[in-house]
C-alpha cells in the first residue's frame, strides 16, 4: 500500500512581506519528505524545519513496524500470545484505523502488513502465483482479528503471525502531527509532504494560497490539473509505478487484501481533506474499492472531495470538483 509522489507544489513566492519561505527536502520513514515553512527569516524557517523533522522521528520510533523496539514491533511479536499496553497516542490511532475498515468494508486495513510477499513487482516475476497461494497469503489479514482494550489500553492480534503496519496511513498521519505542532509553535504558514501525503497550513509570504499540480501518472513530467489549498490536506495514491504485466493485464502493487489480488482499473487517486491520515486512508480504499463505489463513499462524505484516473486516462471527479479536461494521456 506504498504512496507515490504525484503532487506538485507550485511555490510561486520565496520573500515578502517581511517573510520567507524555505524548504528542506530529507528522507524520514524510509520516504522522501519536502518540509516548508514561512517564518521572518532564513534562520527561524531552518530552526522550524529541525523542529518538523524531530516531531517526524518521534511518530516513526513509535509506530514503525521495522524498528524492532516499537510499540508497533512488540504487538506483532505477540500476536497470538498476549495483549500488548501501548501509549494513548498508538491505541487512539489503531483505532481510528479500524473506524477506516469499518466505513470501507474491509478496502482499508492495518493488518496488510500480514499478507505473504507473493506479488513481486521487481522484474523478477515470471508467473501468476496459484489461486491457492493466493488464498492462503490473506488468511492472517483481518482488522477484526485486531482485539481493543479501552480500559486496559492493551491491542492484541488474535492470530498468530499476525501483524499490523502503518504504512498506508503513517505519513499521512506524521503530516498531520507535524503541522499540529507548527501551529502551536506559532508557524503562520507551511507544508508537510510525505511522498504525495501532504498537509498545508495559511499561504505564502505574498499571500498567495498554495497550489497543487496532480501529476499525469502515465507522464510523470506533466500536472493535468491544479488546486489551491488553504489549511487542508491532500494525498494521490497511485498504481502505474510499479506493477507486473501477464497475458496483456496489469497487476498493480496495491493489494486487495480482501481477497489477495491487485487492485484494477485505477490510476492514481487523489483525496482533498480535513487531514492528511483521513485522506490517506480513503485514497488507498479507493483504489481497491473502484471507481464507482469508491465515487459513491466520497460523495456521502462531509468536506471530502476527489479526483480518479483510471487505467485509459479518463478522469471522474466527486460532485464538488468541476474540472474542463476529462482525459489525460
Amino acid at each position: 500500500m506504498r504512496k507515490t509522489i504525484l503532487l506538485t507544489v507550485f511555490l510561486l513566492s520565496v520573500a515578502s512581506f517581511g517573510q520567507v519561505a524555505r524548504k528542506r527536502v530529507v528522507k524520514l520513514m524510509g520516504s522522501r519528505f519536502d518540509i516548508t515553512m514561512v517564518a521572518k527569516n532564513e534562520a527561524s524557517a531552518n530552526a522550524y524545519i529541525d523542529t518538523a523533522i524531530a516531531e517526524i522521528t518521534r511518530i516513526e520510533n513509535l509506530i514503525s513496524d521495522w524498528i524492532p523496539t516499537t510499540q508497533v514491533s512488540q504487538i506483532n511479536k505477540n500476536a497470538g500470545i498476549k495483549p500488548v499496553k501501548v501509549d494513548k497516542e498508538l491505541f487512539e490511532l489503531t483505532k481510528r484505523a479500524i473506524a477506516f475498515s469499518k466505513l470501507t468494508d474491509g478496502a482499508f486495513d492495518i493488518s496488510y502488513a500480514s499478507l505473504d510477499k507473493i506479488w513481486i513487482f521487481d522484474g523478477s516475476m515470471t508467473e501468476l502465483p496459484s489461486a491457492e497461494a493466493i488464498k492462503k497469503s490473506v488468511e492472517k489479514v483481518g482488522y477484526k482479528n485486531i482485539i481493543m482494550d479501552e480500559a486496559k489500553q492493551t491491542i492484541f492480534l488474535k492470530l498468530p503471525g499476525m501483524k499490523i503496519g502503518f504504512g498506508s496511513i503513517g505519513k499521512g498521519y506524521a503530516a498531520d502531527k507535524t503541522k499540529e505542532v507548527m501551529m502551536k509553535k506559532g508557524v503562520k504558514a507551511g507544508i508537510v509532504n510525505a511522498s504525495g501525503d501532504m498537509n498545508t497550513w495559511g499561504t505564502q509570504p505574498d499571500g498567495k494560497k498554495w497550489t497543487i499540480g496532480i501529476t499525469n501518472p502515465f507522464n510523470d513530467n506533466k500536472t493535468f490539473a491544479s488546486f489551491p489549498l488553504e489549511n487542508n490536506a491532500v494525498v494521490t495514491s497511485g498504481t502505474y509505478e510499479k506493477y507486473v504485466m501477464f497475458d496483456g493485464q496489469k497487476y498493480s502493487h496495491i493489494i486487495d487484501t480482501r481477497t489477495g489480488y491487485p487492485a484494477k482499473g485505477l490510476a492514481s487517486v487523489t483525496v482533498f481533506a480535513t487531514s492528511a491520515e483521513l485522506a490517506n486512508g480513503l485514497s488507498t480504499a479507493i483504489i481497491v474499492m473502484g471507481e464507482e463505489v469508491g465515487m459513491n463513499l466520497i460523495n456521502q462524505l462531509p468536506d471530502i472531495s476527489c479526483v480518479m484516473v483510471n487505467d485509459e486516462g479518463k478522469i471522474f471527479t466527486s460532485k464538488n470538483i468541476d474540472l474542463k479536461t476529462k482525459k489525460v494521456e
